[in-house]
């Protein structure tokens, strides 16, 4: 793929980049080795005045960045805009707790002379280099979410971002630069997939981190293995929403729509399989379908679009052909299902019922504003029907009856369950997932601590 920003709302290449070569990775790793020496023996204080400064900056840019990110993936303009200032609410966030969250733990100290020691404690201390491999979905907020606990941990950061957002990712380094972080502390790498193993495998670099598909994940994990290093994955989702009888159907209908077509239905953690007990099916599904057909499709740089285009026509195609697979062999389209003419990669939302254990649509990650509809008999059945999915990213779940909610909690396959609500990333709250969907946690205290050396420093008596 080269590195340039191409409108899907036109297919209109509007700029393109070469990528590095060998000398400027060359000299770009030796300044993130420099750089870490020194910045790892900054004070929280320090670094958390450089990251509120890069959330200042960002709140000032964000009309401009909403609109790149808008061109160059197709985000309608007002989630644009949300995901900016998303992103610095978490730079805030982890400028404040950051100390916090990574201060040094004394074990009990009966523990401590059980040991042998006069005292003891374990502490946190920087990594190195971190290499994040990053999607275009989501462009700011997934780089975000790993830069700035990670920069708060005393590390330093190198972004291969997506290479169909090259100017988001350029502007994400210029943002740290003007901060007045030292350069090399979170540097842009302009280069394709195919450089990823070579970097990797530098031992200058110390970790990597990777949001995106199975086989990226499985390529990344390989080399990370081959080379005895740290890694955290995120490897998309196909979420369960859940809808049982006790549940307020109307407004579980209502946020399954947002659920589903939020940033056009290209979110991992966007709710995609919707599985309802038989006894409000019927009603369920007449909602959630009005809702789908009453969205507004269109350019995304209008403010009233609820839906824009698929970041790429080889989406859009991937999307086609298993709505395709599943109409050949008998599902039901209750609306959408048929590509509109006009320029751009366009998709409408779509819902999709009588799906069976067979059909590709059942097993693959729907990135698009495409739901599948399932009916379930009781709570078991709808565990089997949600835990039969290689994923297990996120949940969803709509009941007034407590009992249910443990069962669910207890039983579902997933990194996160939510309840009478539609999952979203918060800095508060661990974020990831469990089978397919990748290990390790971003966000929170237990994302901040992926990236540490966890150290145990123990004085004899």
């Amino acid at each position: 793929m080269p590195i340039a920003t191409v409108n899907p709302a036109n297919g209109e290449t509007l700029k393109t980049y070469e990528a590095m070569g060998e000398e400027e990775i060359e000299r770009r790793l030796q300044l993130a080795q420099a750089t870490f020496r020194t910045y790892r023996t900054t004070s929280f204080a320090e670094r958390a005045g450089l990251l509120n400064r890069a959330a200042e900056l960002l709140d000032d840019a964000t009309q401009d960045i909403a609109r790149v990110m808008t061109t160059e993936m197709g985000k309608p303009v007002k989630q644009a805009r949300a995901e900016a200032a998303k992103c610095a609410k978490a730079m805030r966030w982890y400028a404040e707790h950051a100390e916090s969250l990574l201060a040094d733990e004394e074990p009990a100290a009966y523990d401590v002379k059980d040991s042998g020691a006069s005292r003891a404690l374990v502490r946190y201390r920087p990594l190195g280099p971190v290499l994040a491999v990053m999607p275009w979905n989501f462009p700011l907020w997934q780089v975000i979410r790993f830069a700035a606990p990670a920069l708060m941990a005393g590390n330093v950061g190198l972004l291969k971002h997506a290479s169909n957002v090259p100017q988001t990712a350029l502007f994400l380094e210029d943002l740290f630069h003007q901060a007045g972080y030292p350069e090399g502390c979170f540097q842009t790498l302009l280069v394709g997939s195919g450089a990823i193993d070579d970097i990797l495998r530098d031992e200058r670099v110390k970790a990597a981190t990777l949001t995106g598909s199975e086989p990226a994940g499985r390529a990344v994990a390989s080399t990370a293995g081959d080379m005895v290093k740290k890694t955290v994955l995120e490897l998309g989702g196909s979420d369960p929403y859940i809808v049982m009888p006790s549940a307020d159907v109307d407004r579980a209908a209502e946020i399954a729509v947002t659920a589903r077509v939020q940033n056009n239905g290209q979110s991992c953690i966007a709710a995609k399989r919707f599985i309802v007990h038989t006894d409000v099916y019927d009603r369920f599904a007449e909602r959630f379908v009005e809702g789908m057909k009453a969205l507004k499709v269109g350019d995304p740089l209008e403010e009233d679009t609820e839906v824009g285009p698929l970041s790429s026509e080889q989406g859009r195609t991937d999307l086609e052909e298993l709505v395709d697979d599943a109409r050949r062999s008998g599902a039901s389209v209750l609306c959408g299902g048929e590509r509109p003419d006009g320029p751009g990669w366009y998709y409408p939302p779509t819902v999709v019922a009588d799906v069976s254990r067979e059909m590709r649509i059942h097993r693959e990650e729907t990135f698009g504003p495409v739901a599948t509809l399932y009916r379930a008999a009781d709570l078991d059945e709808a565990v089997l029907i949600a835990n039969d999915s290689a994923f297990g990213l996120s949940s969803n779940v709509w009941t007034r009856d407590e009992a249910e909610v443990d069962r669910f909690v207890r039983d579902l396959e997933a990194g996160g369950v939510f309840v009478n609500g539609m999952t979203a990333s918060h800095p508060a709250f661990p974020f990831g997932g469990v089978k397919r969907s990748g290990y390790g946690r971003e966000l929170s205290g237990h994302g901040i601590r992926e990236f540490c050396n966890i150290t145990t420093v123990w004085h004899g008596a």
